[in-house]
């Protein structure tokens, strides 16, 4: 990729020297935020060979053309935010890094830098400008003086554009971003000092609006969760760079929301599958963890955030105890309540169906919103109907609203009780599940009871199913009485699963991975029927040795 060549056609470029406001001040960095998180050296490595990759998706950097980019699909969106740049810096010198960097920083101005256009979005721009600010060696080693003044007047002019615009960012993430770029610029340019207090109130307002209390965001989504620890992360950098003390209230959320991360994780360093999404990259998470700046325990007993955790000796239980997120605040949100994801050590056994997230066009078409139902997780779902209504559009419907959660511990074992009425309305029956995980780590006990509420009474039987989706690897072999299981794994001793109440099938499914692909595997499925007096399916999982 001739990048020099690019960069020296680029420095006769009229429109970078208009976008120099020569004339003015010239603008300077008063420091550079120090991203301590390591980028993926195998991406980078990608990256300077010339191929751009999101799932299965891919882009020439020879001769990109910006203006084809669009902002708003998965590829496009980490293209314009420019957080590869920690991939480049994982497998690249600062010289050879940058003449990749600064070539395709320098096509971005001339295709974006003159005009508000969906590369504009706010929380684009906030993401932008962390990146850019993190990884300012990067992009600003060449003494070209218009390139050096273009790309900084651009980038206060991106965060006199988050002033005014960051509020219309859509609530949640987008709007904590657009908010964290404008701090980060506000500390570190030497434009943007005067609305450091309006930037610092921004962001408080944001985070106030779509984290709860524990630390959880109200998307409930854990990708998105590890975004938020990131972003407030990069933020913290930009404080120590600016030789600023970072806000005991953004202390105190990135700590919550790394706490809040640390409760969907397995025992293998991957998340659990929830709102869409997957269990995303170990390499990537540990990072993370590891260079964000915070340090927190896992929350096991949230509040809005939902996700309880129970652990013992190395076996993990995560169940999903509250409704699905808020319609404005989760773009894909899934009906999800009572499902739970089980490992034992570094081996998942037993999972949900996880969705692509952000790796949009990944999966064959049509199949995404059915990874969002109650089917394609491991819960109870009563006469094939979903616990919250999926509308056609994607959006959720009514359904669970109304989820209970009582938690013990004691000498011999964890216990969690929950219920939900997403089937109240259609059947009368209320949806109860009660888990135990003893505290040698060896058993899991489960029971879900249909129990009459309301009015509403089923005149027929209708027809349950449990389901329990099986990690990609672990096999099971029925029992001759079709009431158990040998479950077999790669990385963990055998399982016996048993059940009463029900009877077992086992039946294909699928699970997508961390890079968004679709993975065969299998799931244990204990059928039934119940009438208007309900019912009540026991279950079991003990480790045999």
């Amino acid at each position: 990729m001739s990048d020099r060549g690019a960069l020296q056609r680029l420095a006769t470029v009229p429109l970078l020297q208009r976008l120099a406001s020569r004339g003015k001040p010239p603008l300077r960095l008063l420091g550079v935020a120090r991203d301590h998180v390591i980028g993926s050296k195998a991406r980078g490595e990608q990256l300077l060979a010339g191929r751009f990759f999101v799932g299965g998706e891919a882009v020439a950097l020879d001769d990109l053309d910006w203006a084809a980019i669009d902002p708003s699909t998965s590829l496009g969106a980490e293209l314009h935010g420019f957080s590869w740049l920690r991939d480049v810096a994982a497998a690249a010198t600062r010289e050879r890094g940058a003449a990749l960097a600064e070539g395709l920083v320098g096509r971005w101005l001339v295709a974006h830098g003159s005009k508000v256009d969906p590369a504009w979005a706010p929380g684009l721009w906030g993401e932008r400008l962390l990146f850019w600010l993190a990884f300012a060696p990067y992009i600003l080693s060449r003494r070209d003086a218009d390139y050096r003044s273009a790309l900084l007047n651009t980038m206060a002019r991106g965060a006199r554009h988050l002033a005014a615009e960051a509020d219309n960012a859509p609530p949640g993430l987008a709007r904590i971003t657009a908010w964290a770029g404008l701090t980060a610029a506000c500390l570190l340019l030497s434009s943007g000092t005067s609305r450091l207090a309006k930037a610092e109130g921004g962001l408080s307002r944001a985070l106030a609006s779509a984290q709860f209390d524990d630390g959880g965001l109200m998307s409930r989504s854990p990708a998105e969760q590890a975004r938020l620890v990131d972003r407030l992360g990069l933020l913290r950098a930009a404080y120590a760079a600016a030789r600023q003390d970072f806000p005991q209230g953004f202390e105190d959320s990135g700590a919550a929301a790394l706490a809040a991360l640390h409760g969907v994780t397995m025992g293998d360093g991957t998340l659990s599958s929830w709102q869409g999404g997957n269990e995303g990259s170990r390499a990537a998470l540990a990072a993370l963890v590891e260079g964000c700046g915070f340090r927190a325990r896992p929350l096991r007993q949230p509040r809005g955030w939902g996700y309880h955790r129970l652990s013992a000796l190395g076996t993990i239980l995560v169940i999903d105890a509250a409704p699905p997120p808020p319609r404005k605040l989760a773009r894909i949100g899934s009906a999800s309540t009572l499902a739970i994801e089980l490992s034992d050590g570094q081996q998942k056994l037993v999972v949900n169906c996880g969705g692509p997230g952000d790796l949009t066009g990944t999966l064959p078409e049509g199949l995404a919103p059915a990874l969002r139902t109650t089917a394609a997780h491991s819960t109870l779902t009563l006469a094939d109907t979903n616990s919250t209504a999926i509308l056609p559009d994607g959006s959720l419907g009514r359904g669970a609203e109304d989820v209970s959660v009582s938690r013990t511990e004691d000498n011999d074992a964890s216990r969690l009780e929950s219920a939900h009425d997403g089937y109240v309305r259609g059947f009368g029956l209320v949806h109860q599940r009660a888990l135990s995980l003893g505290n040698d780590g060896k058993e899991v006990r489960g029971l879900d009871r249909l129990t009459p509420r309301g009015r509403r009474k089923i005149r027929e039987d209708v027809p349950f199913a449990v389901r329990f989706h099986l990690a990609p690897g672990v096999e099971a072999v029925p029992t001759a009485d079709g009431l158990g299981a040998l479950i077999r794994s790669p990385g963990a001793p055998p399982w016996n699963f048993r059940c009463r109440g029900a009877q077992l099938d086992l039946e294909e499914s699928v699970v997508v991975d961390g890079q968004g692909a679709l993975r065969s595997t299998l799931q244990l499925v204990l059928v039934g029927e119940v009438s208007h007096l309900g019912a009540e399916i026991g279950w079991q999982f003990r480790r045999s040795s």
